[in-house]
């Protein structure tokens, strides 16, 4: 027993030296697939100087935050009194720019200043973390390797492409980047160099953060004739199967089931495909939304993100 006890603690002790020299491995096996692709080696290696596994993405991988929060909770930190107001003294900064990019690629200001502020705080925080560090962990993690593994081929094509240098290339733990939170694999299909100094900068450029976010959502079939949707009261005996994206009818439908606006007043009478969600489950607040929250659930696989949005963007409007 001492013997196997000896071993075992040899085992553990070599454990971290292994573990590099797996990582060495596959950064290497990585390397010829990249330059296979076009990544010039100089990029390559520029790119994972001291980049090594990162325990503490790990971590966060294991326990996202919106498995152990509720709606009401979240709602109340992201939608926030000095939020609404931050964005409002924002959208009236950035007037201009604004209405500029808001009229070529249709998509109200309101959505873009509330999408910029609940990502990163109006781009007051991107996100400490390497992005290429943070891929490479992720993708030789092994939970979901194959998917981290293409959006790090997709970081290293920026950086080949010379939009931002390595270093400054740093955004969440899971490789969001920049003010608008794009995933390499988003930037890359719809990223705008819309200050045109031939490059796309979306951590310090609000010209190419904000045409970047109206780009994908324009896209994803965003329409400025509509809003995302509204809170409503649920008529007695409602049957929480029916709140479900998969379920669609007209909001004159909605309105004839009993639903009402959260003070009691009728739905608008406009003839458009809606849905009902219930971010908390049964019991919790109730909205009725259109297809333009399907957009944004596009940008976040998130009930909570997409209300969010939306209710900050009414904010923003007074509301």
């Amino acid at each position: 027993m001492r013997r196997l006890g000896w071993l075992l603690a040899l085992l553990l002790m070599a454990a971290p030296a292994l573990a590099q020299q797996d990582f060495a491995a596959w950064r290497a096996e990585l390397r010829a697939e990249a330059l296979a692709a076009g990544i010039s080696p100089a990029t390559f290696d520029r790119a994972f100087v001291d980049v090594a596994p990162i325990p503490r993405i790990i971590e966060l991988d294991r326990a996202q935050p919106e498995r152990t929060i509720t709606f009401e909770q979240y709602r109340t930190r992201v939608v926030t009194d000095g939020r609404a107001r931050q964005g409002r003294q924002l959208m009236e900064a950035n007037r201009a720019l604004l209405d500029e990019v808001a009229a070529k690629y249709g998509v109200q200001k309101r959505f873009l200043v509330a999408l910029w502020g609940i990502e990163t705080s109006f781009g007051g925080y991107t996100g400490g973390f390497p992005v290429i560090a943070s891929l490479a962990t992720l993708a030789y993690d092994g939970r979901r390797s194959a998917d981290f593994r293409r959006e790090l081929m997709e970081a290293l094509a920026i950086l080949e492409a010379g939009h931002i240098a390595p270093e400054d290339m740093n955004g969440s733990w899971a490789g969001a980047m920049g003010q608008a939170q794009f995933m390499p694999s988003t930037f890359r299909k719809f990223a705008q160099d819309h200050d045109g100094d031939g490059r796309i900068d979306i951590w310090g450029s609000k010209p190419d953060v904000f045409a970047s976010a109206a780009n994908y959502l324009a896209k994803v079939g965003w329409r400025d004739d509509l809003t995302w949707g509204r809170e409503v009261r649920l008529p007695a005996g409602f049957d929480p199967a029916q709140a479900d994206l998969a379920v669609v009818r007209r909001l004159p439908e909605w309105q004839t089931a009993g639903l009402r606006r959260a003070d009691g007043s009728n739905l608008p009478t406009r003839d458009i495909p809606a849905s009902v969600v219930l971010p908390d489950g049964n019991g919790g607040r109730a909205y009725v939304v259109y297809d333009n929250y399907r957009a944004l659930l596009r940008w976040n696989r998130s009930f909570y993100f997409a209300t969010s949005v939306g209710l900050l963007a009414d904010r923003l409007a007074g509301g």
